[in-house]
């Protein structure tokens, strides 16, 4: 079911490891993306604002959330469960191909950002 609601500035919307209900799209406002790293510490990695995406990893995957996400100010969300995901890839697979771009963007800056913080290189 697909619905639209309020978040107040400073709300946790889902925490790293919960389990992965619903993706979000931003109709307004900011919110900040944190992980836990190897090092043990916790980093903002992204900052999304209007019209971006987040959760979709986790309701596509069926896995818990891979990191936590916060509001930065007052905002409004739309959430999408994975039926409604589901339905979308079955009646407009092109549709999808954003959140494909998305998610590799988002790739490609956790592996340069992971290789800063690891003894390692990534």
């Amino acid at each position: 079911m697909i619905r639209t609601f309020s978040i107040k500035k400073g709300e946790i919307i889902f925490r790293e490891g919960s389990s992965s209900d619903f993706a979000y799209i931003i109709e307004s406002g900011r919110f900040k993306v944190s992980k836990f790293f190897g090092d043990g510490k916790f980093r903002v990695v992204s900052i999304l604002k209007t019209n971006d995406i987040f959760g979709e990893m986790g309701v596509l995957e069926e896995m818990p959330r891979s990191a936590t996400v916060t509001a930065l100010e007052n905002s409004r969300v739309t959430a999408l469960d994975k039926t409604d995901f589901d339905s979308l890839a079955e009646r407009n697979p092109h549709a999808l191909l954003p959140v494909l771009k998305l998610l590799s963007n988002r790739l490609r800056k956790t592996l340069r950002l992971a290789s800063m913080y690891t003894k390692f290189p990534v």
